[in-house]
């Protein structure tokens, strides 16, 4: 009994040693936080793990020296062994996360010109899921190594291993591709977190880039989501991968008579009294004349995506309201000549119907070359079967 209240009591003491310890340093830790940010995070997400940590080793570390044998003492070891490999694993990756929360704040999307902060952000993201993966394969690892009869394995899974890894990869082909894929688009500068794309026919943002698989936010508020290998083997558009301005069309058509130059000038006036407009580029083309009208074409350019859809749309209202209120004859009509038919009057060289056909009028027939052109496209010329006697 003495013993048993000894390890009791050592086991006890060491643990409220371990948390007043850890209280102290949370508090000093703390008290930094008022001057620094770093500080601050880390007394927030990090004071659970270091506490579960030291108060494990110091736990263990009790029963080793204080406590006797006891009936199941090796187990209660063992296990304390788990939870601390357990609890310095949590505190490695909360610490990594914190720093990497640092490098997210310091390179913050939220700016006009975040071309270099999304690029930066995305590896961030993408190195956080990885470090956490490798975080727990190696805590899984050293755990299992802590078992006699696993280690006396070890020669054996070794020797097949490659066996195995070759099987592996021939089941998980395509879940390895896509990681492989997710690591290449957080370093190629393909896509990033928050680029503006047009993929599948929809026009979306870039929300989530993760290991396997990446969400498009869709201008509606839906979500496309699609592998990583899609971004990797199918073309798509990327509207901000050098910047954000991009550059837009609004096109009406109009009649022949309509004068061109007053609706520039209208065009630069809209385009000045709008804050979607970036200043850049305000044209106004004339880029069609079929059916009796000519097309309009303003081409107008904006600080982004979002801008441009909603200026593009103002000036195609803006416009159709000017023409509407000052050239109203300019608005498109439809043009028919009217003639009575003289049937009395030969149709072609004084005969009623088609007159004789001229070479002019072939391409496959009729002339050298016309006859030389349609023996290509005419396929093999049948031969007549001799007739029996």
């Amino acid at each position: 009994m003495p013993s048993v209240l000894t390890a009791l009591l050592a086991v006890g003491g060491a643990a409220a040693v371990a948390i007043v310890f850890v209280e102290i340093v949370h508090r000093i830790i703390k008290r930094l936080g008022r001057r620094s940010t770093l500080a601050a995070d880390m007394a927030r997400k990090i004071h659970r793990p270091f506490l579960a940590a030291v108060t494990l080793v110091a736990v263990q570390q009790a029963i080793r020296v204080w406590a006797g044998e006891f009936p199941g003492r090796a187990g209660l070891v063992h296990v304390l062994v788990l939870l601390v490999i357990a609890a310095f694993a949590w505190l490695v990756g909360a610490i990594l996360l914190v720093l990497e929360d640092m490098a997210l704040a310091k390179w913050r999307t939220d700016v006009p010109d975040n071309l270099r902060r999304r690029r930066i952000k995305t590896q961030v993201v993408m190195l956080r899921r990885v470090t956490v993966a490798i975080i727990v394969v190696l805590a899984g690892g050293v755990m299992l190594m802590t078992f006699p009869d696993i280690r006396a394995l070890g020669a054996s899974v070794l020797a097949s291993a490659g066996l195995i890894s070759v099987v592996a990869a021939l089941a998980a082909q395509s879940t390895l591709g896509n990681v492989f894929a997710g690591l290449q688009l957080a370093f190629s500068d393909a896509i990033r977190v928050d680029d503006v794309v047009v993929v599948e026919q929809e026009w979306g943002r870039i929300e989530e880039i993760t290991l396997t698989y990446v969400v498009v936010q869709i201008w509606d508020d839906r979500r496309l989501i699609l592998p990583t290998s899609y971004f990797t083997t199918k073309p798509f558009q990327n509207w901000t991968r050098t910047s954000s301005a991009v550059l837009g069309t609004a096109e009406i058509d109009v009649d022949w008579a309509t004068p061109v130059e007053p609706l520039r000038s209208e065009l630069q006036r809209i385009c000045e009294q709008s804050d979607l407009w970036n200043g850049k580029v305000c044209v106004l083309q004339v880029t069609g004349a079929t059916d009796g009208r000519i097309r309009l074409r303003a081409l107008v350019s904006a600080a982004d995506a979002a801008a441009l859809w909603d200026l593009r749309c103002l000036v195609r209202e803006s416009l159709v309201a000017w023409i509407w209120e000052h050239q109203k004859a300019a608005l498109p009509r439809m043009r028919a000549e009217v003639e009575q038919a003289d049937r009395s009057r030969p149709f072609v060289d004084g005969h009623h119907g088609p007159g004789p056909e001229s070479e002019a009028a072939r391409v496959f027939s009729g002339g050298a070359d016309g006859d030389a052109r349609g023996a290509v496209f005419g396929g093999p010329v049948p031969v007549a079967s001799e007739s029996k006697d």
